[in-house]
């Protein structure tokens, strides 16, 4: 067998940092993009855009094709989430900011270390103006996270902050605008005092449907949380212990 040969590794700093340097470059470019609603022109490059990302390989084909290529326009994405994307698949790393959190592009390492920087920061990241800015495809991964370190009351809270904000954004209902994400809400943890102030509260603003409220209670009458159907009873990392706890399923996963 012949032996392997000796495996150099060059410093990574410096080979990042030439990389992000073609990030929207049009120097070698091939493709170009108009991004979001003020149609930015973004430059890339095909070749790394295709092995390193499987939506931009079907988006792009396998032949660049003669010439300068017409612009591939993606007027419904924001721009500065669609340089952050470029950023991660030139160099495998990125910088985020409030506006460039991208849950697109089928672009799970980014998704996920999203979610994993907010699971560790859960209680700045729920306060934060970036909560309320994002989008309910992007809000859906974290409320189905048992990782999240912030107790559900909390999160009961925030999903509503967010809803109204988003409610007066697109001028709909807060209901409508909740209901996407708050059928993630585990309200089952709750105790029986926080779920009848959720009930009034609810009456004067609706955000939860009625149904899901009623088999929170179902498992709190019931004591069993496997018979309640439809209303999770999982703890999150962050859950605060409660009396009813202990008739309930509480796996930790």
């Amino acid at each position: 067998m012949e032996p392997l040969g000796l495996v150099v590794h060059g410093k990574a700093e410096p080979f990042s940092a030439a990389l992000r340097s073609l990030v929207n470059n049009p120097r070698y470019s091939d493709v170009r993009f108009v991004v979001g609603q003020e149609q930015q022109e973004v430059f890339a490059h095909r070749c790394l855009l295709a092995c390193r990302c499987n939506f931009f390989q079907r988006l792009l084909g396998t032949e660049p094709g003669p010439g300068v290529p017409s612009p591939v326009v993606l007027s419904t994405v924001p721009t500065e989430a669609f340089l952050a994307v470029l950023e991660f698949l030139y160099t495998n790393s990125v910088k985020l900011h409030r506006h460039s959190v991208a849950v697109t592009f089928g672009l799970g390492p980014l998704q996920e270390r999203c979610v994993a920087f907010i699971e560790a920061h859960s209680q700045e990241a729920l306060r934060s103006q970036g909560f309320l800015e994002l989008s309910a495809a992007a809000l859906l991964p974290l409320l189905r996270s048992d990782k999240l370190c912030v107790d559900e009351a909390e999160l009961v809270r925030a999903a509503r902050s967010w809803a109204r904000v988003g409610a007066a954004v697109l001028e709909r209902p807060v209901a409508e605008v909740a209901a996407p994400v708050v059928k993630e809400l585990r309200l089952a943890l709750l105790a029986p005092a926080e779920l009848s102030a959720l009930e009034e509260q609810n009456r004067q603003e609706p955000l939860i449907p009625v149904e899901q409220i009623v088999e929170a209670w179902k498992c709190h009458a019931l004591r069993r949380g496997d018979e309640a159907r439809g209303a999770p009873c999982r703890r999150r990392r962050g859950t605060l212990p409660r009396e009813h706890h202990r008739f309930l399923n509480l796996s930790f996963k």
